[in-house]
């Protein structure tokens, strides 16, 4: 079972960071993509990577949040990180146009330029997409000829806009969210449009807790051991079976990150 998005550089990971990847083996989950979110994240996504190999890999990018803080020399480092054998995909970029921590020009500045290294170093694209649709859609078309794949993670918008990715042949992370029974529902009738080559799962951890789960953690914390209730979930509204899920949806991220490690 492959888990493609996994913050282990948050500060929630530190006391027991080797324990949360060895309680992901034992769950089945054995390959773990760990999220660069700027250049300091990226570069210590990379490093864990190393430490937690054959399990782990990582991306190397810059989250619309941090696009205010990157410069000229950032875009250099990330052409380096590139360059390890670990990172597996550029990212996490994007658009959110609903924190706004960064001005949306500058937000929009960076994420071309991501998407222009990507092409460069012919990696695809982790993809971070909030609020911003049209305006995400508008900025990948021009250059998703070019692009070796695009994956947007994480996603909990509603059919528009997934028709619209799914026009572009983009690939779409399914998360906690799809759990959630406040704020997911919505997603349940879209899982059947999303074909099975399109489709990966991923926790997002430490946050989106699965809310199906039957006993919780009491830290509240997510971690990829929970990824079979994601699994689990989405079988459920498609009318396959949980090992059909993992087993589709792992050949798909394998695919995609151009992996060479079995399940």
């Amino acid at each position: 079972m492959i888990d493609i998005g996994v913050n282990l550089t948050d500060k929630q990971f530190n006391r027991d960071r080797e324990a949360v990847v060895e309680r992901a083996i034992e769950a089945g989950v054995n390959t773990l993509i760990l999220t660069g979110t700027d250049i300091e994240e990226s570069v210590a996504a990379v490093q864990m990577a190393q430490e937690f190999a054959p399990h782990c890999y990582s991306t190397a990018g810059i989250h619309p949040h941090s696009a205010k803080d990157a410069t000229e020399a950032s875009f250099k480092e990330l052409s380096d990180l590139f360059q390890e054998d670990k990172v597996v995909a550029a990212g996490e970029m994007g658009l959110d146009f609903n924190r706004d921590f960064s001005p949306r020009p500058i937000q929009e500045s960076v994420f071309e330029q991501q998407l222009e290294l990507a092409i460069q170093h012919n990696m695809p694209a982790f993809c971070h997409e909030r609020d911003a649709s049209q305006r995400f859609y508008d900025i990948v078309r021009e250059v998703r000829d070019d692009l070796s794949g695009l994956l947007v993670h994480c996603f909990t918008a509603d059919k528009e806009a997934l028709y619209r990715y799914l026009d572009l042949d983009l690939h779409i992370g399914i998360t906690g969210w799809v759990c959630d029974e406040r704020r997911g529902t919505h997603l349940h009738p879209l899982l059947k449009d999303i074909p099975q080559n399109r489709l990966m799962i991923e926790t997002d951890s430490p946050w989106l807790l699965p809310r199906t789960m039957d006993k919780k953690p009491k830290n509240r914390r997510n971690e990829p051991a929970f990824l079979p209730w994601i699994a689990r979930t989405i079988a459920e509204h498609t009318g396959k079976t949980p090992e059909q899920v993992v087993k589709e949806t792992s050949n798909t991220a394998r695919a995609f990150f151009n992996l060479d490690q079995g399940e």
